[in-house]
């Protein structure tokens, strides 16, 4: 037996952990870092580089299923399934667009709120959808959001729409994704693939308009790196999603609101009024209530199955 270090877990695992965790992290921090990528992207207005995006990671992820030789699940794919890709596709589309129009708009601050609150946006989708109970700390956390979309529609003059759009959209394409029988890779090469012919023929009936060859070679350069910009996080993302646990991984998805808050705050000197400030606050008091439930209940759980060997060496019924 491996040598265990002071966390009960051997070398190995501890290396392997380590690892997810740098994997995951990267995935996070390159996705909290694209308000500074988008912006590179203008004159191409948000529709146009949406389009981009779809058409080159659909030219990506071909080439690197070619390459992992991972067509089959596509092939053997039900049609069912492709529904369900499909309604996956549109909502990522959605969030995609809503967010690089959020960005290069100036609404850093408000997308990152998006982001912010999707995880709990997820928990009212479970329970509405797949009818899970939530636990008390996870109602008080949802009340707590309510109240900073209060606070801060009333500090906008406007319901904050670009985050409740991302937040939605991303919510509910997560809830559709488990029912879609595809690792991430091959989700997400379906779902380009589906949306893709919609966006090339966008980009060919643009006409002068379209910017990939009137913008110079730079800008053409940027537009084809759309696709590898969209495909390397995922694949850190999923290959950190193999080795460390869920709750792990959970915790680490706020580094990129976190960086694009920053962002919008520090770099681009978005208005933050105290009122702002106010929403924000209450939206990470809930936050800080979720996240410490979601640690404890999953203890709690890892931590019963040790407790049972020992209950019965001293006799107690199994």
């Amino acid at each position: 037996m491996p040598p265990l270090t002071s966390s009960g877990l051997s070398s190995a695992e501890v290396h392997t952990q380590g690892r997810g965790l740098t994997y995951g992290a990267a995935a996070y921090v390159l996705w909290g870092l694209f308000p500074a990528y988008w912006p590179l992207l203008v004159p191409a207005a948000p529709v146009e580089v949406l389009a981009h995006r779809i058409v080159w990671s659909c030219v990506t992820m071909g080439l690197l299923l070619a390459v992992l030789r991972k067509w089959r699940p596509l092939i053997e794919l039900s049609w069912k399934g492709w529904l369900i890709v499909s309604a996956a596709a549109v909502l990522i589309t959605v969030n995609w667009g809503t967010y690089i129009y959020a960005v290069n708009t100036q609404h850093v601050v408000e997308s990152a709120l998006g982001y912010f609150i999707t995880p709990l946006v997820s928990v009212v989708l479970g329970m509405v959808f797949l009818k899970e109970r939530l636990r008390p700390a996870q109602f008080v956390a949802l009340g707590v959001v309510v109240a900073a979309v209060v606070v801060l529609t009333v500090d906008y003059g406007e319901l904050p729409m670009i985050s409740l759009v991302l937040a939605c959209s991303f919510g509910v394409y997560g809830l559709l994704k488990k029912k879609v029988p595809l690792d991430a890779t091959s989700s997400l090469a379906a779902e380009s693939a589906v949306i893709a012919p919609i966006a090339l023929v966008y980009l060919l009936t643009l006409g002068s308009a379209n910017t990939f060859t009137t913008a110079g070679t730079g800008h053409t350069l940027l537009l084809l790196s759309t696709g590898i910009v969209t495909v390397i996080p995922l694949l850190l993302f999923g290959l950190g999603a193999q080795l460390i646990p869920l709750t792990t991984m959970g915790m680490l998805q706020y580094l990129a609101p976190i960086l694009q808050f920053a962002w919008g705050v520090f770099v681009v000197h978005e208005p933050m009024p105290p009122s702002r400030w106010a929403g924000f606050l209450l939206v990470w008091v809930a936050l800080a209530i979720f996240t410490a439930d979601a640690v404890r209940n999953r203890r709690k759980h890892v931590l019963a199955p040790v407790e049972q060997p020992a209950r019965r060496e001293h006799g107690a019924p199994a």
